[in-house]
């Protein structure tokens, strides 16, 4: 997003961080209002949570808690991202691209083939297919999603240092629209099989993951079709 001010004198990059903040909060009103009319049927559900007492903060309890969360985040969330991150280089490496292939190596890798294959379901909204390869690893965790546009960006430039241009190559491959797009798309994207895990283990099925994942998806594209061609509308 560029560092430019708009319409009242608002700087563009913070107006996009609030309108982020604001699709989050009114969304996510509006689903659990629509939620509530068409799954509750008349039945009254109560929700009980015993709160703590009030009291000032060990800072013992608090560096306990504090380590514990990073190994959490280590084990869990560091590991994942580490081994996409490395399966994704392999797939963007392999198979490698013969001597008189004309593109970038990796449109001739399993990865960049995927990319190519998810395209045409992606193009409508502004993803190339970098975007497309970056979203199926980003499913584990979003996290994952910048990691993966870091590896498929690197391996499709041509430069010796790509690892210190990753920011103009985005910059100089994404249009504005794009960008808004892909921001959009993060607002409801269910990028987290934790997330889905957890959902399916509190509700002891499939049934409710399931439906999140598929509601959440259809938001998320909605979304970003509309931010898209509203941004395109607006930037021509």
């Amino acid at each position: 997003i560029p560092a430019r001010r708009v319409a009242g004198g608002l700087e563009l990059q913070g107006l996009v961080l609030f309108a982020l903040y604001l699709a989050g909060i009114v969304s996510a009103v509006a689903v659990a209002w629509l939620l509530k009319r068409l799954g509750s049927k008349g039945r009254q559900h109560t929700l009980l949570m015993e709160l703590p007492d009030y009291h000032w903060p060990s800072l013992r309890n608090l560096a306990i808690g504090l380590w514990q969360r990073v190994l959490i985040f280590l084990r869990r969330v560091g590991g994942i991202i580490l081994a996409l991150t490395v399966l994704l280089w392999f797939l963007a490496s392999f198979p490698a691209a013969p001597a008189d292939f004309a593109g970038a190596p990796i449109e001739y890798s399993f990865a960049g083939r995927l990319g190519h294959f998810l395209l045409p379901l992606f193009e409508p909204i502004g993803f190339n297919w970098q975007i497309a390869v970056a979203l199926v690893p980003g499913m584990a965790a979003r996290e994952v999603a910048v990691s993966a546009l870091g590896t498929v960006y690197a391996l499709s430039a041509t430069a010796d240092d790509t690892a210190q241009a990753l920011v103009p190559l985005i910059v100089a491959g994404w249009s504005l629209p794009t960008a808004l797009s892909l921001l959009a798309w993060y607002v409801f994207a269910p990028q987290c099989l934790s997330t889905l895990a957890t959902v399916r283990r509190e509700t002891g099925g499939w049934s409710a993951p399931l439906l999140m994942a598929g509601y959440l998806f259809a938001l998320a594209y909605a979304a970003s079709f509309v931010t898209y061609r509203i941004a395109l509308a607006c930037c021509t």
